[in-house]
């Protein structure tokens, strides 16, 4: 999940207090389906998943907003990496899982879907000057956000942790695993967070804080991984199950909920109070009852990341 992370206290306390629960926020290591090398990056999308329109969903909108355009949803998906948004073949349609979950949310709602590519910094600003409707694209439900945003919740925000497929590590999944090691992150964001908070963790405990790697592209990231300057990889966990997958050099050893050490999802975002939301979560949960959400994210083998339920602004990462 790319998202800056908020300034904050230590998380020490609560976040020992987590560990020795067991804490549903520490995710267990889950397999890399190698069908995902193999997904549909055509224009054409002839497997893309569609729905009926939802009855209770229609008339939750509410009947004083006034759509970007008449009759169509205009969402913002920022096409980062597949499987979540990227460029299909022709190189100018957007495609991937939050492409096709917009897609169905349109069609619950008896609208037509403007997907409307945007740089991911960007959407903030764009979906409060009315530039859309909504945003799908990956975005993590925090409290800061919510002072200026609805969320309605659509898929887990896992991180994972990936090393060379020759190297002896086999999981990294709490604070302790991560001691001296080297670990590529991204700056400014939610993953480097919880390493930092990790970090703390482990000095407190007398062990050695891990060394944390910031490159610029994927690329470099890629080739330092690989040649030995680091000894993993901890970033937003679907595009680099897709690398993986594609060119079997890497492999999961363990993932962490964006929300560390509470939970944090992906979800829709609208407007503060235009209304949107609540019918949003009820097309949601229509999609998740009737197994047309479950087949969207199979399709792009991010089954792992399913929710169980779509929520209208649940507790996000906290304010610290």
């Amino acid at each position: 999940m790319q998202f800056h992370f908020p300034t904050r206290r230590s998380l020490l306390t609560l976040a020992l207090a987590a560990t020795a629960l067991g804490h549903p926020a520490l995710q267990a290591q889950t397999p890399i389906p190698a069908a995902l090398a193999r997904i549909d990056l055509s224009p054409a999308q002839t497997g893309r998943v569609r729905a009926e329109r939802n009855p209770e969903a229609i008339q939750a909108l509410p009947k004083d907003y006034r759509f970007v355009r008449d009759g169509v949803l205009t969402v913002a998906i920022a096409p980062g990496a597949p499987p979540v948004a990227t460029y299909a073949t022709d190189a100018k349609t957007v495609i991937g899982a939050d492409a096709d979950f917009a897609q169905l949310v349109a069609d619950a709602l008896g609208l037509k879907l403007e997907l409307v590519p945007v740089a991911w910094a960007d959407w903030p600003l764009g979906l409060t000057s009315g530039k859309y409707d909504a945003v799908i694209s990956n975005v993590g439900v925090t409290e800061q956000r919510k002072e200026k945003f609805d969320f309605s919740t659509y898929r887990l925000g896992l991180h994972g942790f990936f090393v060379p497929n020759n190297s002896p590590i086999q999981s990294l999944k709490e604070a302790k695993d991560i001691a001296g090691l080297k670990i590529i992150t991204s700056s400014g964001t939610i993953q480097e967070g919880i390493l930092l908070e990790w970090n703390k963790l482990n000095q407190a405990a007398g062990l050695k804080p891990a060394e944390l790697q910031y490159y610029d592209d994927d690329a470099t990231r890629n080739l330092a991984l690989l040649s030995g300057r680091a000894d993993a990889q901890f970033n937003p966990h679907p595009m680099q199950a897709y690398q993986a997958a594609k060119e079997g050099k890497t492999r999961l050893v363990g993932t962490v909920n964006a929300g560390w050490p509470l939970k944090a999802d992906v979800a829709i975002a609208t407007r503060k109070n235009s209304g949107l939301a609540a019918a949003l979560t009820l097309a949601t949960n229509g999609l998740i009852k009737n197994g047309k959400y479950a087949q969207a994210l199979q399709r792009w083998h991010l089954g792992s990341e399913a929710l169980a339920r779509s929520e209208t602004n649940p507790p996000g990462l906290p304010k610290f």
